[in-house]
């Protein structure tokens, strides 16, 4: 029998998925774990990656009208109480700030003193203070509506923790809303979630369903939440990106009422929208692959890295030339509208190591040069999402490098679209139901998406229950046949995806 070939990260997909997942992130430099329990510091090329998303988000949301502000990380506990649905969603979760300063212990250490007035929460999401704040801001449907946005960090003190996808801290952005009427806080919902798709599929190459929760799934106090839904390698769903109709709820709460046109005292209708840095986890388990991280080039930190090859100090020095001349080239190129990143790695360790960390860390492009593709005019190309590499001329690597990202953005998409149409089935009965998901093994890499017909939440929830499933939305496009529920046998109107998810 042969011999499985080596590959960078240890285990393998197949081996142990959830170990491979943290093996990645170690491996490509993204983060490590802090000192403070459930919580990660996110290093520099990780840190990168974010910014690339932030900015091309940011600038998304800038084109829909929208101003970025910043409101207090702390919140008032009185302020949660006065919303009691959002407070029960989010209690378990909450970090609470009890003491305003420190002094010394009797035995030498530090002990808290000043016991606040009122316990102060460390934000969890922010509709209640935003809220608060939008109350003072809205006299007169002459005020709206506000488009605000904030990045921020937020806390949810979790208990299971893993790298990206699920800390005590992250970072994130939250859209908040007010408008005069029902109908344009609905179109606001639905704009947002656009534009999360519009990102997902076109910058990460990640395909996503968009559709609605249910009310089990929904954000505690929203009238409607539509969410952006995508599959990881392991076939599990993830929630991207999730957009809410808060309707008059939070309004109500916080008192945002406004005088309308015909001179009566209404109160306001609100949204909320928020992606974070889940993100990158999610990216992670879309492209990567058993030699490490595997970046979509619209969002690579550097798209192309050149790796001077030299034996001595005057190689060195004819080399650095001809590479510095390249990447000048390189950079007067454009893609995706910008131009080509470009960075050389002169470090002086070993050429294999070199080759490595760029391929852990997830470089589209990597070019290797030495003497005598200097004398020919020429580079060692290869890409990292195929396996094969080659020389290619220097002219035309230079002509084409823009077509060369944009195949490889676009390879991306097909690869992680075919892995989700290979892995979705349509079922109608609960045998086929368990036989999709059942699995002792709660990592073992099974299911995919099914898309039932369902009668009732209520009825189908101790099934999901047993078997670790979750509805994770009702698609909103292709779904007006009935049918009848695969559990039930009851009639049912809408289609919903199942699937074991993070």
């Amino acid at each position: 029998m042969a011999k499985a070939p080596k590959t960078a990260i240890q285990p393998t997909r197949a081996d142990d998925y959830p170990e491979w997942y943290q093996q990645v992130i170690k491996a490509s430099d993204l983060a490590e774990n802090s000192p403070v329990r459930g919580c990660m510091v996110i290093k520099p090329w990780g840190y990168r990656l974010w910014e690339n998303m932030q900015r091309a988000l940011d600038d998304m949301f800038k084109a829909t009208g929208h101003q970025n502000a910043y409101f207090p990380l702390f919140i008032p506990m009185s302020f949660l109480e006065k919303e009691a649905e959002h407070v029960e969603g989010f209690a378990k979760e909450c970090a609470v700030v009890t003491h305003h300063r420190l002094e010394a212990d009797p035995n030498g250490g530090l002990r808290p003193a000043g016991k606040l007035d009122e316990p102060l929460i460390v934000r969890p999401t922010s509709e209640t203070i935003i809220g608060a704040t939008y109350a003072k801001w809205v006299q007169s449907y002459r005020d709206l509506p506000i488009l605000i946005n904030q990045w921020a960090n937020v806390v949810r003190w979790e208990m299971r923790t893993r790298m990206f996808l699920r800390t005590a801290e992250f970072l994130w952005q939250e859209g908040h809303t007010v408008h005069a009427t029902a109908q344009e806080a609905i179109e606001e919902t639905e704009r947002m979630v656009d534009v999360y798709q519009d990102f997902a599929e076109n910058w990460m190459a990640m395909p996503v369903v968009v559709g609605s929760k249910t009310a089990h799934e929904r954000f505690p106090g929203a009238v409607d939440t539509l969410s952006i839904e995508a599959m990881m390698q392991d076939r599990k769903a993830l929630q991207a990106g999730t957009s809410h109709f808060l309707g008059q709820n939070f309004a109500k709460a916080q008192e945002i009422v406004f005088q309308s046109e015909s001179g009566e005292r209404e109160f306001a209708w609100t949204t909320s929208w928020g992606v974070s840095t889940r993100l990158i986890g999610a990216l992670i388990m879309t492209h990567s692959d058993d030699d490490g991280l595997v970046l979509p080039p619209r969002l690579a930190p550097a798209q192309v890295v050149i790796l001077p090859i030299y034996r001595d100090d005057e190689q060195r020095a004819d080399i650095l030339q001809y590479v510095e001349s390249l990447k000048t080239e390189l950079m007067a190129q454009t893609y995706a509208g910008a131009p080509i990143r470009v960075e050389i790695d002169d470090r002086d360790i070993r050429g294999g190591e070199k080759k490595w960390h760029h391929v852990k860390r997830g470089v589209p492009i990597r070019l290797e040069v030495g003497p005598k593709d200097m004398e020919k005019g020429a580079v060692f190309f290869a890409r990292r999402d195929q396996p094969k590499s080659a020389g290619m001329d220097r002219t035309e690597l230079v002509s084409s490098i823009g077509d060369i990202l944009a195949q490889m953005q676009q390879s991306l998409f097909d690869a992680a679209l075919k892995l989700r149409e290979d892995n979705s089935r349509v079922i109608t009965n609960e045998a086929d139901f368990r036989a999709f998901f059942e699995s002792d093994d709660e990592d073992a890499i099974d299911g995919g998406f099914a898309y039932c017909h369902f009668a009732s939440e209520d009825e189908v929830e101790p099934l999901l229950k047993e078997l670790k499933v979750t509805i994770r939305c009702v698609p909103r496009e292709d779904n007006d046949e009935p049918g009848t529920c695969f559990l039930t046998g009851k009639p049912a109107a809408k289609q919903a995806i199942f699937a074991k998810a993070y």
